[in-house]
C-alpha cells in the first residue's frame, strides 16, 4: 500500500458480527502505512468496536431510513473530504459520488462462502486478515477488576439476536457442569447485549449456575472484549459476541442450528464450531447434543 493513502473511509456493517469480521482489513490498511487517518462509517451497535482502533479520527454512524436516505446522509458527511481511499464493505454507490484516488467496493447481499473470504477478496487479500480487537489499559484493568485471577474462567454466551440461534439454557448449564467435573476451578462468565430482550434471555442460564459473574449489558464493546481475553474458554451461540470473542484470540466454540456455520464460523486463532443435524441452515438448534459440544470444548482447553 502506498504510503500517501492515508485518509481512508472504511464503510463496514451495521450488525455486530459482521462489523467484527472486518476488523481484520482495517488491522491490515493500517498497518501498512505510517500514519493512517481512518474515518469510520458503520452502525450504532458496532460503533463501540472502533473506539480504541489506531489511526481513527472519526466515526460515522450509519442507521437505515426509508427509501435508503441513510446512503444520502452518509454522503453527505463524506463529500467536502478528498479521500485518498474509500473502502465500501456494503455494496452501496457512495463511494462512486465522492472524490477519492482509490476505491475497492464489495458486491452486497449473501453469497456461500465464508464472509472472511469474500471480505479478504475485496483488497486481493488471501488468506482473508484474522479479525482483531482493540482494548485499552483501562479496558484491561476494568476487566481485572471484574473477574478473579487464579480461576479457569469459562465465558457463556446465550443470546443471539432471534430465538431460532439460541441453544437451550439447561444444555449451557449441562455443559459448563461437565467442564467443571474436568476442572473443578472453573468459573462461569455470563455475556449478553445491552436492553431487556438480551437480559431476559440469559437470565434462565443464570437461574442454573452458582457463583456466575454476570456482565449482561454492563459494559462497552471494548471492555467486553478486555473481559474475554482473560477467560480460557468461550462457547456461545452463532451471534456477534463469539466473532468478538473469536477475534480475542481466545478459545472460541461456535454453537449452531438454522445460521450457515460455512458462511459465519468464528474466524480466530483458537475458534471451533458445532453444529446440529441436519440441512445447513434449516437445523433445528435444539437438535445439537450436550455431548457434542462438551467433546469440542474440551479440545479447545487441551483436555482431549
Amino acid at each position: 500500500m502506498s504510503e500517501r493513502l492515508t485518509r481512508i473511509l472504511f464503510i463496514t456493517a451495521t450488525r455486530l458480527g459482521d462489523a467484527v469480521l472486518s476488523t481484520g482489513l482495517l488491522d491490515h490498511l493500517i498497518r501498512s502505512m505510517p500514519d493512517p487517518q481512518v474515518t469510520i462509517a458503520c452502525g450504532p451497535v458496532a460503533a463501540g468496536l472502533f473506539e480504541r482502533m489506531p489511526g481513527r479520527t472519526r466515526t460515522i454512524i450509519v442507521e437505515k431510513r426509508r427509501y435508503d436516505l441513510h446512503w444520502l446522509s452518509l454522503w453527505r458527511a463524506c463529500i467536502g473530504t478528498r479521500w485518498d481511499l474509500a473502502v465500501d464493505l456494503r455494496g452501496s454507490a457512495v463511494t462512486l459520488l465522492l472524490r477519492t484516488r482509490g476505491r475497492t467496493i464489495m458486491r452486497g447481499g449473501r453469497r456461500a462462502g465464508h464472509r472472511i473470504r469474500h471480505l479478504g477478496g475485496a483488497l486481493g487479500l488471501t488468506p482473508a486478515p484474522v479479525p482483531v480487537v482493540w482494548t485499552s489499559a483501562a479496558d484491561d484493568a476494568k476487566a481485572a477488576s471484574l473477574l478473579p485471577s487464579g480461576r479457569t474462567l469459562i465465558a457463556l454466551g446465550p443470546t443471539a439476536n432471534w430465538a431460532g440461534k439460541v441453544w437451550p439454557a439447561e444444555r449451557f448449564a449441562e455443559l459448563f457442569a461437565a467442564i467443571r467435573q474436568a476442572l473443578p476451578d472453573a468459573l462461569p462468565v455470563v455475556l449478553a447485549g445491552p436492553g431487556p430482550a438480551e437480559h431476559a434471555m440469559a437470565q434462565g442460564l443464570l437461574d442454573r449456575l452458582d457463583e456466575a459473574v454476570d456482565l449482561r449489558g454492563r459494559l462497552s464493546l471494548a471492555e467486553v472484549a478486555a473481559c474475554l481475553k482473560r477467560c480460557q474458554l468461550y462457547v456461545g451461540n452463532d451471534s456477534g459476541l463469539m466473532h468478538l470473542s473469536a477475534a480475542t484470540g481466545i478459545p472460541t466454540l461456535g454453537l449452531f442450528g438454522p445460521s450457515k456455520a460455512s458462511e459465519y464460523a468464528p474466524v480466530g486463532r483458537q475458534a471451533a464450531f458445532v453444529a446440529a443435524p441436519g440441512p445447513e441452515g434449516d437445523a433445528p438448534i435444539a437438535g445439537l447434543a450436550v455431548e457434542d459440544a462438551v467433546v469440542a470444548a474440551r479440545a479447545l482447553l487441551g483436555l482431549a
